[in-house]
């Protein structure tokens, strides 16, 4: 820590970069940025050149010798993760890792058992737990608002064109992406619908690739059964267009609520009025565009994200959202590529 602030070390510089970036600058009384890291130079160079960053590494490992970096944010491709956390954490740097935290369980067991090992803060990126409207939803499910749960849906519907597929070597792939629509675009809402709920027990699944000329999934639907008994649907693509605005419901024997991003477009609950149009004056514009455009998502939630690590270091705490919480949307989506493949219902333990 230098100034009083926490210094930041950003690994990766592709499109999910900027919102590390804007997150970090959005804190600028307790975090600064202090370096970038990408094996492609010049794009840590352009890193460096747009949010005013003197220092860049092309070799995270060199990176980590430098003392003014506390904190590390992940932003390799997927697959990657692991290698990257693995050596951040042996170097007693903080880490912040972008969705997903990595592709296998096995990799992501191997990072929480090194960082808890090495007593180092590791963080996942879900930046929709941290939306006002988000938390409203979930209380509403903990405290009987709704009555008993019933249903609990997220329809997922997004659009990547094969140019976006084709920009990146990584895209697309079992080894480095670790699947398509769900375990790229989609495993924020199936994060987001399970936390709300309170948890996935099984799931019966269906998965193909119906439109891009890619060897993964760009249309997936689930039907999925929570902890609770509830039930729910899980529709996740890249294959249609235009993509649309992500939207969750959710439904118990009293009331409804509909969330679409981050607004809330009904709030009725029985014997009540609809509160949905109090409730979302001046909701947050979270992502609204990426459905269509990947670069479309806006660095509020990130910026939650980097407050809460900065909290987290100084507390000595987990944050928000922990290894073994950020490890659980990875083990449904597995589990939904699992059931297609087999053509039964998975459970989840």
């Amino acid at each position: 820590m230098k100034n009083g602030k926490m210094g930041w070390g950003i690994i990766g510089c592709g499109n999910i970069c900027g919102s590390h970036a804007k997150g970090v600058l959005s804190n600028p009384d307790t975090a600064e940025i202090v370096a970038f890291c990408d094996i492609e130079e010049q794009k840590a160079q352009n890193a460096c050149k747009e949010y005013n960053v003197k220092q860049y590494y092309k070799d995270y490992n060199e990176m980590f010798k430098n003392k003014d970096i506390d904190v590390i944010s992940v932003c390799t491709p997927s697959g990657n993760h692991m290698d990257v956390t693995l050596a951040a954490a042996k170097a007693k740097k903080h880490i912040l890792c972008e969705k997903p935290l990595d592709v296998t369980l096995d990799k992501i067991d191997r990072m929480i058992e090194a960082t808890r090992k090495a007593d180092v803060r590791f963080g996942g990126v879900f930046q929709r737990r941290t939306f006002p409207e988000s938390k409203l939803l979930k209380k509403a499910v903990e405290d009987g608002t709704l009555g008993k749960m019933i249903l609990g849906d997220a329809y997922l519907k997004y659009t990547r064109s094969d140019a976006y597929y084709k920009s990146a070597g990584w895209r697309a792939t079992w080894e480095l992406d670790g699947g398509g629509a769900l375990m790229n675009q989609g495993i924020h809402g199936i994060d987001l619908i399970s936390w709300i709920m309170g948890g996935i027990s099984s799931v019966y699944a269906k998965c193909a690739t119906k439109v891009r000329k890619i060897p993964v999934e760009d249309t997936a639907i689930a039907i999925v059964t929570f902890k609770s008994g509830a039930w729910g649907v899980i529709e996740g693509t890249t294959s249609i267009w235009p993509g649309l605005e992500t939207k969750f419901e959710i439904s118990g024997t009293k009331g409804t609520i509909i969330l679409e991003e981050a607004k809330i477009l009904k709030w009725e609950v029985e014997g009540e009025k609809d509160k949905a149009p109090e409730m979302s004056k001046g909701a947050v514009k979270a992502a609204v565009g990426a459905h269509s455009d990947p670069k479309a998502i806006t660095a509020t939630g990130h910026a939650a994200h980097v407050k809460d690590m900065v909290e987290a270091v100084k507390a000595g705490r987990d944050p928000m959202v922990n290894g073994e919480e950020g490890r659980k949307a990875v083990q449904t989506i597995l589990a939904i590529y699992e059931s297609s493949e087999k053509g039964k219902e998975i459970s989840i333990k």
